[in-house]
């Protein structure tokens, strides 16, 4: 029986030691192939990983792009204004440098010059001055981009003025004149209207009046004006205007000034101050917009005049807390501010 049973077992070893062989070989070919299969991969990898950026800055487009699909990289293009139409269709710059090792595949970004660019000058004939200063003062600050050369439109200052039947800030001529092209910063010259040269206009009446209707007809009526102040005299109401010359109610030049003579007021409180504003400007080819506003110390803003004047020697009555802040501005831009300080008592001789 044992005889028996170990021959039979030499039996079994013997047909289950080929499959176990083949099995055995069969594992050692998957795992040479998978070795093999990483190996070309990396070598692949490791290749594609060796490729040399060109220099493409300053060729053509064309060209640039040719140069890219030998070295297996891809554009990504940016488009550019420049200052000269010699430069379109060249590459400005490009991302990575040349000379950098990158991956094949990957993306290189040029930018490409777009040329000049090409613009029309408007037509600004009959358009007030101002408003073309704001329009060209809008356009240059929306040009921040640094992709674009900004091509914008500056104004000779000053302009030349002349009389004309036009409304005064009118715009009479221009150059470069409507419709000419540019492809850069450029230069507008105009002519601007200062108005009728030889006008006559009627002067309104203020005498009587208090200083808050006084600025307010002289504000509505647009007429040159200088104010001196003084004490009541006998027979004067205080707080009026006592004295005006051209006297109301009379035709003068409109280039001529009127001038008021307005009294102290009574019954000041203890921190109110009556003072004259002067204050020395330029003289405008023709009159601008004026106003002059206080803020009161507990933060208030109100208006006390607000008026076209032409410029020169201002010179405002005004009645004050101690503490207010005066602001005179031009076109709505801030050109002056004082604190109102000095009492009632110490009004010097020349405001008096």
């Amino acid at each position: 029986m044992s005889i028996f049973n170990r021959d039979h077992n030499r039996f079994e070893n013997f047909a289950s030691h080929p499959m176990r062989l083949f099995i055995s070989m069969a594992a050692i070919l998957i795992v040479l192939v998978g070795l093999a299969a990483v190996l070309v991969f990396f070598v692949n990898v490791q290749g594609a990983e060796q490729t040399l950026v060109p220099d493409v800055i300053g060729r053509d487009l064309t060209s640039a792009l040719l140069e890219l699909q030998v070295k297996e990289l891809y554009p990504r293009i940016n488009l550019r204004y420049t200052q000269s139409s010699a430069d379109k269709g060249l590459v400005l710059e490009q991302n990575p440098l040349p000379g950098a090792i990158v991956r094949a595949g990957r993306r290189i970004q040029l930018t490409v010059s777009q040329g000049v660019v090409i613009n029309t000058i408007e037509n600004y004939l009959g358009r007030n001055i101002e408003e073309v200063r704001i329009d060209l003062q809008t356009i240059v600050a929306s040009q921040t981009s640094t992709q674009v050369l900004p091509q914008y439109i500056t104004l000779k200052e000053p302009p030349m003025y002349e009389y004309s039947a036009e409304t005064a800030g009118t715009i009479l001529q221009q150059r470069p004149e409507a419709g000419a092209t540019y492809s850069g910063p450029t230069t507008l010259e105009l002519v601007v209207s200062r108005g009728p040269e030889y006008t006559m206009v009627r002067v309104p009446n203020l005498m009587g009046l208090g200083l808050a209707d006084a600025l307010e007809t002289i504000g509505l009526t647009g007429i040159d004006f200088e104010f001196s102040v003084r004490p009541a005299r006998e027979g004067e109401s205080a707080g009026t205007v006592v004295a005006q010359s051209p006297r109301g109610d009379t035709l003068a030049a409109s280039t001529g000034r009127v001038s008021l003579t307005m009294s102290v007021p009574e019954n000041l409180s203890e921190n109110e101050v009556f003072g004259l504003f002067v204050y020395d400007m330029a003289k405008n080819p023709y009159p601008l917009l004026l106003r002059l506003e206080s803020i009161l110390p507990g933060g208030e803003r109100r208006r006390l005049l607000s008026t076209q004047y032409a410029g020169g020697r201002l010179s405002v009555p005004y009645r004050e807390p101690v503490g207010t802040i005066l602001v005179l501005s031009m076109l709505n831009r801030e050109i002056h501010r004082e604190t109102v300080t000095r009492p009632v008592d110490s009004l010097s001789l020349d405001q008096l």
